[in-house]
């Protein structure tokens, strides 16, 4: 296995571990969990050097959950909203997140195709929330483990920090299962 693929997997058990709920009331759980996203955050930053130039970064993350945020500082467009690109960004990244997270190194995510509907301007910062449930993410390793590589839809409301609607995304995955070889 390589490194990296130890280091996603040592990252998602310590995110797991931690309280998604700790405040500073709870120093200790509350520093793990906040180490935990910032390692996912530069893990995602080693593989996709965009994502935190254009200052996307993942908020939060459990097991079939993820929710991420794209500024709007450097990403504004012409007119002063946010760029069509940084939309994209904030609604794609995630769901490879779920799929290293949920499913393990072992996987890889690749999108297949992706959809935004524009609803209205974002003035501010855009959030988007992800999540598969337990029995969608056993479905994709069973898949995954019989013919090497399954499938997987991920829909997703993007609002600005008012909590406007402001898209909609559809997103088609594919993970692949490393060295996978069919039985004969």
């Amino acid at each position: 296995m390589a490194l990296i693929d130890r280091i996603i997997g040592a990252t998602g058990q310590w995110v797991s571990s931690t309280d998604p709920k700790a405040t500073l009331a709870q120093p200790v759980e509350w520093l793990k969990k906040m180490g935990g996203y910032a390692a996912v955050n530069r893990i995602i930053g080693l593989s996709i050097p965009f994502a935190p130039r254009n200052r996307f970064s993942v908020e939060e993350v459990r097991p079939g959950y993820v929710r991420a945020r794209i500024r709007l500082k450097g990403n504004k467009n012409h007119f002063g909203s946010l760029y069509a690109g940084a939309y994209f960004l904030v609604a794609e990244i995630p769901g490879g997140v779920l799929a290293l997270f949920d499913l393990g190194p072992a996987y890889t995510p690749i999108l297949k195709e992706m959809t935004l509907q524009f609803l209205q301007p974002a003035n501010s910062d855009v959030t988007v929330e992800f999540s598969l449930s337990p029995e969608d993410v056993a479905a994709i390793l069973v898949d995954a483990d019989a013919t090497g590589r399954a499938k997987f839809t991920l829909e997703g409301e993007l609002h600005d920090m008012e909590g406007n609607h402001v898209a909609t995304s559809i997103a088609q995955y594919r993970v692949r299962k490393k060295g996978f070889q069919p039985a004969v």
